[in-house]
Parts: structure tokens; C-alpha cells; sequence
């Protein structure tokens, strides 16, 4: 099943038609292995909540709240800017450290604004300095970081 639906572009557009190679995005990036997900949404809609699952779960922060994306050919890496890497926040706990990764390739966006609703959704995607990614809304379940994290592992198959 193929999407209906545009692609969402988050970042910088460029007026000229060639796109930047870097960005710096309102985004909690966590790791497995050699693959991200770069979580994005607006403030209060769970980033670092979900990323905190996550690393409760074996992954590994790359950086909470802003992250700096560059493009290298067609891939994109994540990085922390250097005055918050190796912190996340936990609301009503505080920052807290983690041991970060940098230059991680970006595999997933999660949109957090958008609850998904259906059973099983139609692909999705996003265009982040003219790199198309797959694109996951929230889904309001406990399986949730489980499965993004299965995602990360073996991608999806339909």
C-alpha cells in the first residue's frame, strides 16, 4: 500500500532548489547500533519521555531537544550540540546524564503530533534537507518503544 499523503519536510527549505547540508532541529535523537530514530514534535508531546523508554530498553542518546542533522550524499547523521550532549531531561526529575553517540545515520522520524489510528498504517514519509525518510506517528499504546525499537533493528515489511 503506497501513501496518498505529501511528504512533511521539517528543517530548512531552500529557495534556490539545492538543499542545505545542515541542520539544527527541535528533536530527541536516540541510537541502536548504527541506526536512529529522530523523534520530533512540539514541546510537551513526549520527545524525551519516549526517548527515555528507549534507552530503558538498550538504546543510546544521541541528544534531547535539539539536534544537529547533516546531510552526507543521501544520508542523514545526528549529533548533540556540544553545550547539551550527554543530557536529557526528565520532567519532574531533572537532567539527567547519559553517555551520548554522535554522527549516528538517521533511519526513522517520529512525529509526535499526530496519534496514529489505524491498525496498520499506510507508509509514511518526510524530507529533512531534501532526504526522504520513513515517518511514524505517535501511537498511544505500551508497545509502542518496543516496537520503534524493532523498527530500528529490522525495519518493516509492510
Amino acid at each position: 500500500m503506497s501513501s496518498a499523503t505529501p511528504d512533511r519536510i521539517f528543517g530548512p527549505v531552500s529557495v534556490d532548489g539545492a538543499a542545505p547540508s545542515t541542520a539544527m532541529l527541535h528533536g530527541t535523537t536516540v541510537a541502536l547500533g548504527t541506526t536512529a530514530a529522530l523523534i520530533v514534535g512540539e514541546s510537551g508531546t513526549g520527545k524525551s519521555s519516549l526517548a527515555l523508554q528507549l534507552l530503558a530498553f538498550g538504546a543510546a542518546l544521541v541528544s534531547d531537544d535539539q539536534t544537529v542533522v547533516t546531510r552526507r550524499d543521501d544520508t542523514l547523521c545526528a549529533s548533540a550540540p556540544p553545550a547539551i550532549a550527554g543530557r536529557i531531561e526528565a520532567r519532574g526529575i531533572g537532567l539527567l546524564a547519559a553517555e551520548p553517540v554522535s554522527g549516528v545515520p538517521i533511519r526513522l522520524v517520529i512525529g509526535m503530533d499526530t496519534v496514529e489510528k489505524d491498525r496498520l498504517p499506510p507508509l509514511y514519509h518526510c524530507r529533512i534537507l531534501g532526504v526522504r525518510l520513513p515517518l511514524v506517528h505517535r501511537v498511544d499504546a505500551t508497545h509502542f518503544p518496543a516496537a520503534i525499537l524493532q523498527y530500528l533493528r529490522g525495519g518493516r515489511s509492510a
